[in-house]
């Protein structure tokens, strides 16, 4: 007859497959054994058991493989002078979900995750994955190379950890997971050609378009939807010569020549937006080629050509800091405040620049479009990036909106940041109506709306 610490030596693996970051003690009692018998059936056990945390708080784990791989990657940090040190390990436990201990970098914590467990992915690598355009241009080039799906919209976490395993070397921010990956990167940063020459730039983004549009743009997963690519341009005293380019189509229909036209203004909307208190712009500038209108905007996670610094969305900080149901910027600012993690004053920065988007008619301002910098477990904004009148977009289908936008009112509570917002935003519409790279109509508009707004500034 077998003993009980046979019997529970049987069952350790299925009992640990069952459940993760299980303490000593529920597991001794699950197994029917006393905590010294379990600590020693451990020690002895060929599993590949994760212990982690001191004391009370250790935990055990199953290991588990990923696609073949152990389920044990490096995760990478490259710092702004392009040098990458191993930040953390993060391991893939049974039955999902993985270990990453966090705890002394730069990256924010919560309670709940300070011990390094989580249901998922840690959180900084969400932001990692492919997304947008350039996302689903990379997973259509990658899906039978690694047996992914050709969305992904549609990819479940370990997906997610095998594709950035190995190409996820120009994700956002500056981490990089797995060693395959952390080669690749290198071998990227030894063979990288010349940046783009300023006379050339503009025709070789004409070609960068096209192969963009035929084939998808591999390496890549910065988020959004407009049609992009990544580059590399020099350009005379700028810190960086990392850009993402958008462009327009290069016919003159109505709808083509509506998305020039917000291109454009995307580019006037991030320069006045640095009229705002305490709030930055991406550096942008348009070109024109071919029949294409190219908006150029600089990286602010890039710094030369191999630095980097971390960058995490509203969107995934909000899901893993904070859990609110919510999609507005101010409302999840405040929230952030709240729990400590981000300064009053940042968060004044956000309602700011949240009144201007809507004063300048921009409906897209998910979460997904304000990003934080981490640094020594607090967040601070980033430079603002796809600002712009959305409410002008073309629909589907290709029609452009036949009504007008009227511009909102604030509550008595906030007439001060709405003044300071308006006052960008009046900057905005002038130098949209007085842009002969816009289209006489579109112009007429903004200089519609600036008297509008200007009119409803007397009565606030």
């Amino acid at each position: 007859m077998r003993t009980k610490q046979q019997l529970a030596q049987e069952r350790l693996a299925s009992v640990l497959g069952r459940r993760a970051a299980v303490r000593a003690a529920d597991l001794a009692r699950e197994l029917e054994i006393s905590v010294p018998t379990l600590h020693r059936l451990l020690a002895a056990s060929p599993l590949p058991v994760l212990v982690a945390g001191k004391a009370r708080r250790t935990r055990y784990a199953l290991r588990r493989t990923v696609r073949g791989d152990s389920g044990e990657y490096p995760l990478y940090a490259v710092d702004a002078s392009g040098r990458a040190t191993q930040l953390a390990t993060l391991s893939a436990v049974a039955p999902s979900g993985s270990w990453m201990a966090l705890t002394g970098t730069d990256w924010p914590l919560i309670e709940e995750t300070r011990e390094g467990w989580w249901d998922g992915l840690p959180y900084p690598l969400y932001d990692m994955r492919p997304q947008g355009y350039l996302g689903r241009q990379l997973a259509r080039a990658i899906q039978r190379e690694l047996a992914v799906p050709d969305h992904p919209d549609v990819w479940n976490d370990d997906d997610i950890l095998f594709a950035l395993s190995r190409v996820g070397t120009d994700t956002v921010g500056n981490l990089i997971l797995g060693d395959t990956a952390c080669e690749r990167w290198q071998r990227e940063g030894l063979s990288t050609l010349e940046p783009l020459r300023e006379a050339s730039t503009a025709a070789a983004y004409a070609d960068l378009a096209e192969q963009a549009l035929a084939a998808g743009v591999a390496g890549s997963s910065a988020a959004g939807e407009f049609p992009k690519f990544p580059a590399r341009r020099d350009l005379p005293g700028r810190p960086t010569p990392h850009v993402l380019v958008k462009f327009s189509g290069a016919d003159d229909s109505p709808a083509v020549r509506r998305w020039a036209d917000l291109l454009v203004c995307e580019h006037l909307a991030l320069e006045a937006v640095r009229a705002l208190p305490g709030v930055a712009g991406a550096h942008s500038r348009v070109l024109s080629h071919a029949g294409r209108t190219f908006l150029e905007v600089e990286r602010f996670d890039r710094h030369g050509p191999f630095g980097r610094s971390p960058l995490i969305s509203l969107e995934t900080v909000n899901a893993a800091l904070l859990g609110l149901d919510a999609h507005d910027w101010t409302r999840l600012a405040d929230g952030l405040v709240a729990a400590s993690l981000l300064e009053t004053e940042d968060s004044a920065r956000i309602h700011r620049l949240w009144w201007f988007g809507r004063l300048i008619a921009n409906t897209d301002m998910h979460p997904g479009n304000l990003s934080f910098q981490p640094l020594s477990g607090r967040l601070h904004p980033a430079p603002a990036y796809d600002m712009l009148p959305m409410r002008y977009a073309p629909l589907t289908g290709g029609e452009l909106p036949a009504s007008e936008w009227t511009p909102p009112l604030p509550l008595p509570r906030e007439r001060e940041t709405w003044l300071a917002a308006c006052e960008a935003a009046l900057t905005f519409w002038e130098r949209m109506a007085a842009d002969a790279r816009i289209s006489a109509a579109f112009r007429a508009l903004g200089s519609r709306h600036g008297q509008a707004l200007r009119d409803l500034a007397e009565r606030v």
